[in-house]
């Protein structure tokens, strides 16, 4: 039986300490990683979008993924799915980009459906997301690039 102590968070959380790379992979002790997210904090919907947007054209899927996880724990219980959904498509493009064809598909297809009739809230593109993700879906496996494949989130 492993007895290695946790690593944990101020609050005693369970949290790996080992740094990551830009799409979440844990690094080796000491290696130099990118800044995590911090968890937890409230945004208003617009800096939702704006730091999400940041990331993903960063290629830092797995960052804006965390992004909207806030906005679903901290927003409105009628706007959960929404946020979810924004979530799957962040974190199905991070999985695509790690060569996880089949799995970045599935999450990539089940964000859509989330998302799709929620309407065009924040002005939100969610007809051209719902696009991006199912064309994205399609051709998961030639993912290599995140930011290259980074959707807009809002409508221009």
């Amino acid at each position: 039986m492993d007895t290695t102590p946790r690593d944990r968070d101020e609050e005693g959380r369970a949290r790996s300490a080992r740094p990551r790379d830009g799409l979440g992979r844990p690094l080796p002790y000491g290696a130099e990683g990118v800044p995590r997210q911090p968890e937890g904090v409230a945004r208003s919907p617009r800096e939702t979008l704006r730091e999400a947007q940041r990331l993903l054209d960063a290629g830092m899927p797995f960052h804006a993924h965390e992004v909207f996880e806030d906005a679903w724990k901290t927003g409105p219980a009628e706007e959960r799915d929404l946020w979810q959904g924004l979530a799957q498509l962040a974190v199905g493009l991070t999985h695509a980009a790690r060569g996880n064809a089949a799995g970045g598909a599935r999450l990539l297809r089940r964000g859509a459906a989330r998302i799709s009739g929620q309407g065009d809230p924040y002005g939100i593109d969610i007809g051209g997301l719902v696009r991006w993700a199912r064309e994205l879906a399609a051709r998961a496996d030639s993912v290599t690039d995140a930011s290259a494949e980074a959707p807009r989130l809002l409508a221009t």
